[in-house]
């Protein structure tokens, strides 16, 4: 049972990134806030993070998953979230000092930066927990099978559509704006 639940595990921590960064996209577009630089440096973070876990499900494709498999995911997902967390941090330490509000408005009382500190932090306890676990939750006897490709298709999807964002926010400058107005490749476009 602990084996199957290892590649659930994998699974999940995928899905909730995912879920995370789609909510990113519901405050991007539904309530016109544009990200800035130091966003889309968490954003990335984000899916970095999720590459570990994505790893070890890959692995299944060539048949048993191995403790050093499942370990190489995790470890990268560990230093993935502790890169993303300094971005936060730092973003957070940009706008501590009174009477900054912040950039953007807060969700559910904190901002957005502020949300993706917790989400990083959580990703490094996960991390250590399947660590820790590792030859427990090793996934063996799984297959890489149709909820698997749905995963990491979704989370394909996710990557290009962050991309695109990047691209259209930027537009051909060679530089993101340090606070977006709007997406300046349309802008360009429109003449």
């Amino acid at each position: 049972m602990t084996h199957r639940f290892g590649f659930l595990i994998a699974h999940l921590n995928i899905l909730t990134l995912c879920g995370v960064l789609l909510g990113a996209f519901v405050v991007e577009f539904g309530e016109g806030e544009f990200p800035c630089p130091l966003c889309f440096l968490q954003r990335m973070a984000m899916m970095l993070c999720a590459l570990g876990p994505a790893y070890v499900i890959m692995r299944a494709r060539d048949g048993e998953v191995k403790s050093s498999d499942f370990a190489t995911g995790y470890g990268l997902s560990a230093i993935a979230a502790v890169a993303g967390a300094s971005v936060s941090i730092r973003q957070i330490l940009l706008h501590i000092v009174p009477p900054d509000p912040g950039y953007g408005d807060p969700v559910l009382g904190l901002h957005l930066y502020t949300w993706a500190l917790l989400v990083f932090v959580a990703v490094i306890i996960a991390s250590g927990v399947n660590l820790i676990f590792a030859r427990e939750l090793e996934p063996r006897g799984v297959k890489f099978g149709r909820f698997s490709r749905i995963v990491l298709l979704l989370l394909g999807a996710i990557i290009i559509a962050n991309a695109l964002t990047v691209f259209a926010i930027e537009g051909l400058n060679w530089t993101l704006p340090d606070d977006p107005d709007s997406y300046q490749l349309f802008d360009l476009l429109r003449g």
